[in-house]
């Protein structure tokens, strides 16, 4: 029993890092990346779709994303969908295919990223220390109902805080990477 317990926060401790991975992922770095594009949503004959689901999106070069709608009458659906994305971005279309230049971010704006990475790591540490809590109360649970050893309790819950030490440090690893990434220029 004890053993799915540190089973369920492992996979817990998983989905957040994986969580916050992608939330990382929509944060500019100054590079193009097409999963910058993954929060826009396009009304593709009355339902609601990922850009990626209507165009192909590329990147041709470091500061410029490029938009290719499959349906070309969607040309001007997709190009309101990224103005009104709150991503900044302006978009110019050829009729065929709709560019997207990134501006250089400023320091501030840079810095203004940091914070958001932090923060986003801070909201994974929380998914963890939630999980810790809850595995903790499930040990406490067997232990009470005499499933498990007092000392055999004790060791889960020594195991479960390694468990989360480590998991908050990869945490820690992970959003410094990323800004490192934010303030490369």
């Amino acid at each position: 029993m004890i053993d799915e317990t540190l089973e369920d926060l492992q996979q817990s401790i998983q989905k957040a890092h994986e969580a916050l991975k992608r939330n990382l992922a929509k944060i500019r770095t100054g590079r193009a990346h097409p999963s910058l594009l993954d929060s826009v949503r396009v009304e593709n004959y009355g339902v609601m779709s990922p850009i990626s689901q209507v165009a192909s999106v590329s990147v041709p070069d470091a500061r410029m994303l490029t938009i290719k709608p499959w349906d070309k009458s969607m040309i001007k659906a997709d190009e309101k969908a990224i103005v009104t994305s709150g991503l900044g971005l302006n978009p110019s279309n050829d009729g065929e295919l709709i560019r997207l230049p990134l501006p250089p971010l400023t320091e501030e704006r840079r810095r203004e990223f940091v914070k958001v990475a932090r923060g986003e790591g801070e909201d994974c540490k929380v998914a963890i220390r939630k999980s810790r809590r809850d595995a903790n109360d499930l040990v406490d649970g067997l232990q009470k109902e005499k499933e498990v050893s007092e000392d055999d309790a004790e060791r889960a819950k020594k195991k479960i805080d390694d468990l989360v030490q480590a998991a908050t440090n990869q945490v820690d690893t992970i959003v410094a990477h990323k800004e490192k990434d934010i303030m490369e220029v």
